[in-house]
């Protein structure tokens, strides 16, 4: 079981986001990990048909959700991010980190594994206070990361 995140949330929250081994949040809903390569088309001498040819590669970022907690992880991973921009406190090589995000099954067990690399939180949100609502309010945080891969379960 991941350290770091209690038993009781495994019901509710299959994703988690680990750093340096430990689970720092669990996490309801995971946006989609995406990669693409652009095509270029080369066209070479008097050949009519062009050469396909892999060109720049895109990765998306990726939005976590999680139900509020007490614990200051997320938004501090936020605010290392604003320290980094404004040149406060941490220096640029420290912004980025490697960030596993886990998905669960019903017992806990890890199902799949992707890592993250160069990542840093681009975005922080501490959920819409909306006392009417029937959900809990939840906490965001997007990641921007410059490429991912999926990692053998152990």
């Amino acid at each position: 079981m991941p350290q770091g995140i209690p038993r009781t949330w495994y019901r509710k929250y299959r994703w988690i986001l680990e750093h340096d081994g430990i689970a720092r949040a669990g996490f309801k809903s995971c946006t989609d990990l995406r990669m693409g390569v652009a095509n270029i088309d080369h066209k070479e001498g008097g050949d009519p048909v062009p050469y396909p040819m892999p060109g720049t590669v895109t990765v998306t970022e990726v939005t976590l959700s999680r139900g509020a907690c007490n614990d200051f992880d997320l938004y501090n991973l936020f605010k290392n991010t604003i320290d980094v921009a404004t040149g406060n406190g941490e220096v640029e090589p420290d912004l980025f980190q490697t960030f596993d995000i886990v998905q669960l099954d019903r017992d806990g067990s890890t199902v799949e594994r992707y890592r993250l690399y160069r990542s840093y939180a681009r975005e922080y949100s501490a959920g819409n206070w909306d006392m009417d609502a029937d959900e809990v309010r939840m906490e965001e945080l997007v990641i921007k990361f410059r490429y991912f891969e999926r990692v053998e379960s152990q």
